[in-house]
């Protein structure tokens, strides 16, 4: 079996030039959300990649309490499509590679982006849709959307992803944004850790209405 007392968070950044206006909220809010996930009971792990329009995997698979300050230069366009694929396979071969009993009993894919696809090369929404729905469906995983300058719900959509895990925040409002899903990430590792099912915690999980206005963005959904 798994174990349900350990989570593997994965977090596919955005550093495409747009990002420079928001570059400093996102280092910040990077680092909040670190020191409250470091005060959740249970075993975390967290790794990080970053994109424009080449990937880059930063570090992977480090306690929670050990992660660095992110460094985030922006520069470059917005592969989304080619990130995403290369980051599940990534993380699925990680993951594969483990004994059962040493396998993370929640796998959280977080992506945080300011704006859409524009220079993937690789890579179509089908094959993202195809890989996300089938990790969700066969392995349990969650993904969640963060975007702005978008709706966030209707793209991460066409991407596999629930609209219940999609956030549209404002680009001016980063700090609730990462706030918001902290907030979200404590209650699905709680829930975990308390003997809930990946489902269970999953609708625990959920945004809030409250929380999608606190980000800036639409409190409805699709």
């Amino acid at each position: 079996m798994t174990d349900s007392a350990l989570t593997y968070i994965y977090v596919l950044l955005d550093r495409s030039g747009s990002m420079s206006a928001i570059a400093d909220d996102t280092v910040g809010g990077f680092a909040a959300f670190v020191r409250e996930q470091q005060a959740v009971a249970g075993r975390c792990r967290l790794s990080l990649a970053q994109f424009d329009d080449s990937y880059e995997h930063v570090y992977a698979a480090v306690d929670i309490q050990d992660v660095p300050p992110l460094d985030l230069q922006p520069r470059g366009s917005t592969a989304l499509h080619d990130a995403m694929v290369r980051l599940i396979g990534e993380a699925g071969s990680e993951l594969s590679g483990l004994p059962e009993n040493q396998r993370p009993g929640t796998v959280l894919v977080a992506v945080l982006t300011d704006g859409h696809e524009n220079s993937s090369r690789e890579a179509g929404a089908a094959l993202v849709r195809s890989l996300v729905e089938r990790q969700q469906s066969q392995w349990g995983w969650q993904f969640t959307y963060l975007g702005a300058n978008q709706d966030a719900v209707l793209t991460a959509h066409g991407l596999g992803i629930k609209a219940e895990d999609a956030l549209t925040y404002a680009a001016g409002n980063v700090d609730a944004a990462f706030s918001v899903q902290s907030a979200k990430t404590r209650r699905l590792r709680e829930a975990r850790i308390g003997g809930a099912s990946l489902a269970e915690a999953a609708a625990a999980a959920a945004y809030t209405s409250e929380e999608r206005e606190s980000a800036g963005g639409d409190s409805s959904l699709l």
